[in-house]
């Protein structure tokens, strides 16, 4: 037996959501879930230590249902992974390029994709997995099939790779947030805060929400407004910031914040993940090049061309 946690995810092994847990905590035990909502069940039934949820990706935008559960729970973000996403093309042993008709996965990931399946002529067939179509590959063979999925899908499901790094665009990521129940101690990483947030129906209460972090020079990293399922035309802020709740300067903004808001939830202060290796044009999910806003920005025209 071993100390290791346990870590959940949503989707088949071989996911890129299992990947990006073993980028972040080594070789872990996982737990696969059905569903986004199962992995706050197993955490809350202790089955888990730590889950890992997709909530942002550089191409598809944010992951609505992740924040949402996230605003239900009472759990903390521990952590940010950030995650290259490379599609692989897989298929059967012994299978040949020539030989490939058909290219099955998720819908996503097909769309991601696109380009390169149509100069090569070959259907696209939606899945509901990645993960789940190399599996279903390796199960059930189908001649002249392929599938696309991660490298760790092909590994685990005994596929070969016909072809790597098969999608369009080249900057595609996903970041996750790892959460749990306890707070996550503060290291000597920097730090980013997700808070949520709601405003008066008032004039300028968005803005002076937004203020306090100018005035104290705190970054805003991301926000955006996702409606209130239970009460129609009013909106919740979800918000990031550079920092760790207990900085002065942030401590100060979020002061200043719960003066002017009607609610604060904090999601939590955590980790922020590391650029190695992203480029520094690349649009990160949740960074100030996948935006281009500063916390002053936000408040005031942007005067920069480069910031555009």
């Amino acid at each position: 037996m071993t100390n290791q946690p346990i870590v959940a995810f949503q989707g088949e092994e071989g996911a890129y959501s299992e990947e990006a847990i073993f980028q972040h905590f080594g070789q872990v035990q996982t737990l696969p879930c059905h569903s986004f909502t199962e992995i706050f069940q197993s955490i809350g039934k202790r089955t888990a230590q730590f889950g890992i949820l997709p909530v942002e990706n550089s191409m598809a935008g944010t992951v609505a249902q992740s924040y949402e559960l996230l605003l239900e729970h009472d759990f903390r973000v521990q952590a940010e992974v950030i995650l290259r996403v490379h599609h692989m093309l897989l298929a059967l042993p012994g299978t040949t390029r020539d030989e490939i008709q058909r290219v099955k996965s998720h819908p996503q990931a097909l769309a991601q994709c696109e380009a390169y399946l149509r100069r090569r002529g070959w259907e696209a067939v939606a899945t509901y997995d990645t993960a789940g179509s190399a599996r279903g590959l390796a199960t059930h063979p189908e001649p002249g099939t392929a599938v696309i999925a991660s490298a760790l899908a092909g590994t685990r499901y005994g596929l070969i790779t016909i072809d790597s790094g098969i999608e369009d665009e080249p900057y595609n990521s996903t970041r996750f947030f790892v959460i749990g129940d306890d707070e996550p101690e503060r290291s000597d990483m920097a730090h980013k805060t997700s808070v949520v947030f709601a405003v008066r129906h008032s004039p300028a209460a968005l803005y002076e929400c937004l203020g306090a972090f100018a005035r104290n020079q705190v970054n805003l990293t991301k926000l955006e407004s996702r409606s209130m399922r239970s009460r129609p035309w009013q909106y919740w802020f979800y918000l990031d910031f550079e920092g760790h709740v207990d900085d002065p300067a942030c401590e100060k903004a979020l002061l200043g914040l719960l003066r002017h808001a009607s609610l604060v939830k904090l999601l939590g202060s955590y980790p922020a993940a590391p650029r190695d290796g992203l480029g520094d044009d690349m649009p990160v999910p949740g960074s100030k090049s996948a935006n281009g806003y500063h916390s002053q920005s936000l408040l005031e025209p942007t005067r920069s061309p480069e910031s555009q």
